[in-house]
């Protein structure tokens, strides 16, 4: 018996390539070598169309999440002028500890699907790194 395939909305698909560090696919014309886009680019476009409602559930957790943790960090801005005020006082790496607990998570969608992070996550642990 055949399951059929979930189907994304479109704004889902940009943040799931996004979140797993793959950069825009735009009107589809290759714009980074092609070995890669076939092995990496490719292998991720195939598993999201062909995931079932209960794996596409849990990935839109995840997209939850994620969007969660990328809106703290933008947020966190807002404090990057305060020192201490009151009682309260100045986390001087939260931007960068929400960023490294973002990519964490971004690595945890990219195993649930399968695939190896993208360059734009790869490269912030020191991976892969494409330069067109």
């Amino acid at each position: 018996m055949t399951v059929p395939a979930h189907t994304f909305a479109e704004a889902d698909l940009i943040d799931i390539r996004r979140f797993a560090g793959y950069p825009a696919v735009g009107t589809g014309v290759i714009v980074f070598p092609f070995p890669w886009w076939f092995k990496y680019y490719s292998a991720l476009e195939t598993r999201l169309q062909n995931l079932t409602d209960a794996e596409a559930t849990v990935v839109t957790t995840y997209l939850s999440q994620l969007r969660t943790l990328e809106t703290a960090i933008v947020g966190a801005g807002d404090n990057l002028d305060t020192l201490e005020a009151g009682p309260w006082k100045w986390n001087s790496k939260e931007v960068e500890q929400r960023t490294k607990l973002l990519d964490q998570w971004r690595q945890k969608l990219c195993g649930f699907l399968g695939v190896p992070a993208g360059p734009d996550l790869n490269n912030s642990s020191g991976g892969m790194r494409i330069v067109v």
